[in-house]
C-alpha cells in the first residue's frame, strides 16, 4: 500500500484505530440508542413520529455538516476540523443527558450531527490523503471489521443501559465514546493533508469543484451505491425497534440481542470485502455484494408477503443485507472519493450529504408509514436491496474508469 503524500505518515495500525473511532461516531450515536427509542413517547408524551425526528434531524444535519466540513477540511487541514468536531460532538452528547423536553434533545442531536459530520469527512478525505482507492478501501475494510463490533456491542449494551440508567445513560456512553476519540486524536493523529487548498471555501471554486464531481461518472455510480445501501440500513436502523418490540414482542435485551445478531453479517462482510478488493477490485467486489442484496430483497418482501411475522422473518433476511452492506459501504466510499486526490474533502462531503438527505426522507416515510405491522419495514428493506443490487450491477458497470484523477476547479 503506497502512500501518496510525502509528510511523514502514522502508522496502519493507528490509522485503522483512528477510522475506527471516527466513522464509529456514527453507529455509536445510532445503535446505542436504539433500546431507547420505544420508551422516549410515554417519557415525553409525543407521537412516535416525533421521537423519530431525533434520528432524522441527525442525519439531516450529518449529510448538510459535510458540505461545509468538506471544503474546510481541504483548507485548513484534517486535524483542527477533527479535533473542533470531536469537541462538538462530546458537547452536544453531554447536553443530551440533560434533555428537559423531546425539541432539546432534538437541537443536541442536531448538534450531534455536525461533530459527526467532520469526524467522518476527515476520515474519509484522510484515507485519500494517505493510500490510493484500491488501497485505501482495503484499509477501511480493515478498519470496518474491527468498527462491525460496535453495532454488534452496540444494541446489547443500550438494552443494558436502557433497563438499568434510562435513556439519559445511553447518551452518557455516546459522550465518553467522543471523549476518548477526541483525546486519541489529539494526542497521536498528526496531519494528513500536505497541500492545503487555499481557495477551498471561495465560492466560484467551491461550486466548480462540486460540479466537476458531480459529472464524474464513476462518483455517481459509486454514491448510488452507497446511497441506496445506507438507506436500507436506515430503514431498519429507524424502524426495527418499534417492529421487533411492539409489535413482534421482544424485550428491549432481547432487542439488543437480536440487533446484534443482525449486524453481525457486517463485520462478517466487512472482514469478506477485505480479502476480495485486493484480489477483484472494487467493481467485481461490488457486485458480488449486488448478490447478496438480491437475496436479502426476495426473502424480505416474500416472508413479510407470505405471513411469515416472526421476528426471524425480519433478522434472518436483514442480517443478509448487513453483509452485503459490509462489502459495498468500503468499496463505494473509495470508488466515489477516489478520482479526487485534490478534490477529496469535497468528494467526500457531497457524496455523504447525498446519502444523509435521502436518509433523512427514508427516516420520515418509515415513521409515517408505520401501521403496526411488519409490511412497511419489510418491504422498504426489499426496495432498498433491488434499488442497490441495480446500482452496483448496472450504474458501475456503465461507468467509465474511475480511476484517473478528476480535474480540480481553479
Amino acid at each position: 500500500m503506497s502512500l501518496t503524500s510525502p509528510l511523514p505518515r502514522p502508522s496502519t495500525g493507528l490509522v485503522i484505530l483512528a477510522l475506527t473511532l471516527l466513522l464509529g461516531t456514527q453507529p455509536v450515536s445510532t445503535d446505542l440508542y436504539q433500546a431507547t427509542l420505544p420508551s422516549l413517547p410515554a417519557v415525553f408524551g409525543v407521537p412516535v413520529a416525533t421521537v423519530q425526528l431525533t434520528l432524522s434531524v441527525l442525519v439531516i444535519c450529518f449529510g448538510a455538516g459535510q458540505l461545509l466540513m468538506g471544503p474546510v477540511a481541504d483548507r485548513f487541514g484534517r486535524r483542527p476540523v477533527l479535533l473542533t468536531g470531536l469537541a462538538l460532538y462530546t458537547l452536544a452528547s453531554a447536553l443530551a443527558i440533560f434533555s428537559p423536553d423531546i425539541a432539546w434533545m432534538i437541537a443536541c442531536r442536531g448538534v450531534q450531527g455536525l461533530g459527526m459530520a467532520a469526524c467522518v469527512v476527515c476520515a474519509r478525505a484522510m484515507l485519500r490523503d494517505l493510500y490510493e482507492p484500491v488501497a485505501a478501501a482495503h484499509v477501511l475494510a480493515r478498519s470496518s471489521t474491527w468498527m462491525g463490533v460496535i453495532p454488534i456491542a452496540g444494541p446489547i449494551l443500550g438494552g443494558f443501559i436502557e433497563t438499568t440508567l434510562g435513556w439519559r445513560g445511553a447518551f452518557g456512553a455516546i459522550t465518553l465514546f467522543g471523549a476518548f476519540g477526541l483525546a486519541l486524536i489529539a494526542m497521536r493523529l498528526p496531519e494528513t493533508l500536505a497541500h492545503r487548498n487555499p481557495r477551498a471555501l471561495q465560492w466560484k471554486p467551491l461550486f466548480d469543484n462540486w460540479r466537476v464531481v458531480a459529472r464524474h461518472k464513476g462518483f455517481r455510480a459509486y454514491t448510488a451505491v452507497w446511497a441506496s445501501t445506507y438507506a436500507g440500513l436506515f430503514t431498519f436502523i429507524v424502524g426495527a425497534s418499534f417492529v421487533l418490540v411492539d409489535v413482534l414482542g421482544l424485550s428491549r435485551r432481547e432487542y439488543g440481542l437480536a440487533f446484534a445478531m443482525v449486524t453481525s453479517g457486517f463485520l462478517l462482510g466487512s472482514a469478506c470485502c477485505r480479502r476480495l478488493v485486493p484480489r477483484l477490485g472494487l467493481r467485481r467486489t461490488i457486485r458480488v455484494g449486488a448478490f447478496v442484496s438480491i437475496a436479502c430483497a426476495v426473502s424480505m418482501a416474500g416472508l413479510a408477503l407470505a405471513g411469515v411475522h416472526h421476528p426471524l422473518a425480519i433478522m434472518g433476511p436483514q442480517m443478509l443485507f448487513t453483509f452485503a452492506h459490509g462489502i459495498h459501504q468500503p468499496c463505494a466510499q473509495m470508488g466515489a472519493v477516489g478520482p479526487f486526490p485534490m478534490q477529496a474533502g469535497a468528494a467526500a462531503a457531497l457524496s455523504g450529504f447525498i446519502c444523509m438527505v435521502l436518509a433523512f426522507a427514508v427516516g420520515n416515510w418509515v415513521g409515517w408509514s408505520f401501521d403496526g405491522t411488519v409490511m412497511p419495514l419489510a418491504l422498504t428493506v426489499a426496495f432498498w436491496s433491488l434499488a442497490t443490487a441495480f446500482a452496483a450491477l448496472v450504474l458501475v458497470a456503465r461507468q467509465a474508469d474511475s480511476g484517473a484523477p478528476a480535474r480540480a476547479a481553479t
